[in-house]
């Protein structure tokens, strides 16, 4: 990406962002293409101070695969996933199939419908986290008077109820895969994802860079390839991104044999500069 570019350097629009979140950087920072630029690591409140051993243990261990194991056996440990009832479940109440609604069943569910219940869980997530709104579910997302949007909060409010600390389940998941990508790639910034599409009117294009690339405003969270090859399976435009790595959200590797689909990279939406390229 240039740098030196002296035209005007957009961040994500009003209307796509509120104005308080819970990590270190408000929306307007860090959906802004300077943040693509010049990323900064993202961190949620509280998550470091309440989990602080967990990651002093997670330094311990060489083997990616014994980190996730490791990881998979605290959230169990912490949260009460085996044990619903230690967490204040009682049976007999109904809405018992809700307490297996984890942060497993969230990732799987957003690798099979992006758009189903469990991406209105993440999206919102990422609002409440990171404050950027969602600008897609099933439809284009307006304001919330818009009924398309009251449609997308029932959904969320449905994939919330009667579960177990799911969103902070959720913060955990971000803050490991943040931990494992920092050991993963040490010293690196940004991945070079893909994403392919049919139309490029189906994201939210605010301008054209110098160079013939795109500014583009993503959904508040999307899914993209580290495989070119893989998105020419989705569409005839291939979107290449560099994608900061303290946006990425989780990956299929993250957990080996937990998630579905491969080189699949889930990441936190804004402005981003874009390649447009066909195949």
């Amino acid at each position: 990406m240039d740098d030196h570019k002296t035209d005007n350097v957009p961040t994500v629009p009003a209307y796509a962002r509120v104005p308080f979140n819970r990590c270190n950087l408000p929306a307007v920072i860090l959906g802004s293409l300077t943040y693509q630029r010049h990323p900064v690591p993202l961190v949620l409140d509280g998550v470091a101070a309440l989990h602080h051993r967990f990651f002093e243990q997670l330094d311990t261990i060489d083997d990616a695969g014994h980190r996730a194991t490791h990881f998979m056996a605290h959230m169990s440990a912490h949260f009460s996933l085996e044990h619903p009832e230690e967490a204040g479940f009682v049976s007999g109440r109904g809405g018992k199939g809700r307490t297996r609604a984890d942060y497993l069943r969230q990732v799987r569910g957003w690798s099979f419908d992006a758009n189903g219940r469990e991406g209105a869980v993440l999206k919102a997530w990422v609002t409440s986290r990171f404050g950027l709104l969602p600008r897609f579910h099933r439809e284009p997302l307006g304001d919330y008077a818009d009924n398309a949007y009251a449609a997308f909060l029932e959904e969320m409010c449905r994939g919330l109820y009667g579960t177990n600390a799911l969103e902070a389940q959720l913060d955990l998941l971000y803050s490991y895969c943040q931990y494992e990508l920092a050991r993963r790639y040490p010293g690196e910034t940004h991945l070079v994802l893909y994403r392919g599409v049919n139309r490029v009117g189906e994201h939210e294009v605010l301008g054209r860079q110098r160079d013939g690339g795109l500014r583009v405003l993503f959904n508040n969270l999307n899914s993209f390839t580290r495989v070119r090859e893989r998105a020419d399976e989705f569409g005839d435009y291939i979107l290449t991104v560099a994608v900061p790595l303290a946006k990425i959200f989780f990956f299929t590797q993250l957990l080996p044999g937990r998630l579905r689909g491969e080189e699949e990279y889930v990441a936190i939406g804004g402005v981003y500069e874009v390649a447009l390229t066909t195949h």
